[in-house]
């Protein structure tokens, strides 16, 4: 299975190669490397590994800690492929979705961001759910007031989000992570230029008016 890290470490020379050392004896494969922040003489970074499917994860979050000055953030599965563009992807499958546009930046934002699920709905109360992802709970906790832009943070129970609005479609979105790290500002910024593109692409907003028209 595919693991996404995230870690703090020095930002020194050597460092990095601490880690693919304790990453291989562990038996992880490192497939990908962001660097997601530098600063104060700190790296903040996001690995993806194959891990064995039966194989305890702690195991994998031990053996980074015995790295000095390395503090591990998260830990959590991912289904976004390495070296690939999937957002591209995505964006050209919209292009010719028709009335599904919307159905498919949403289903395919948990792959995009190595969430849990995301979900659309009308952006005031009581809020009507447009669409959902397959993992998206019965009540999706869409915030009392949409963020004039896409903004992370960590609900009381645990859960991650980004919620982001949909201007022209009155819509709020939301972006949920059940474990690993709160989302990083990189991750909003990608989100909020994913979005940005998808609002103005041809006929996404007749395609979605149509299907708010239709008969439930």
């Amino acid at each position: 299975m595919l693991l996404r890290l995230r870690i703090t470490l020095p930002d020194q020379p050597g460092s990095l190669a601490k880690i693919t050392h304790a990453l291989g004896s562990a038996g992880a494969d490192i497939t990908q490397v962001i660097v997601l922040d530098r600063g104060e003489g700190r790296a903040l970074d996001d690995i993806t590994v194959y891990w064995p499917d039966a194989a305890p994860r702690e195991v994998l979050a031990e053996g980074l800690r015995s790295v000095p000055g390395v503090t591990v953030e998260g830990v959590w599965s991912t289904r976004e492929a390495p070296g690939t563009y999937p957002e591209l992807e995505i964006l050209k499958y919209i292009t010719t979705a028709g009335d599904r546009a919307l159905a498919t930046l949403i289903d395919s934002m948990p792959v995009l961001f190595s969430g849990d699920w995301a979900a659309a709905g009308t952006e005031r109360e009581p809020h009507a759910v447009v669409h959902s992802s397959w993992r998206a709970p019965a009540e999706v906790p869409f915030p009392a007031d949409t963020p004039s832009r896409p903004t992370a943070a960590t609900l009381g129970s645990g859960l991650h989000v980004i919620a982001a609005p949909l201007p022209p479609l009155a819509m709020t979105l939301l972006l949920a992570r059940t474990e690993g790290p709160a989302f990083h500002r990189i991750e909003v910024h990608r989100l909020t230029r994913i979005l940005e593109i998808f609002l103005t692409l041809p006929a996404v907003e007749r395609s979605v008016a149509r299907q708010l028209r239709r008969p439930g």
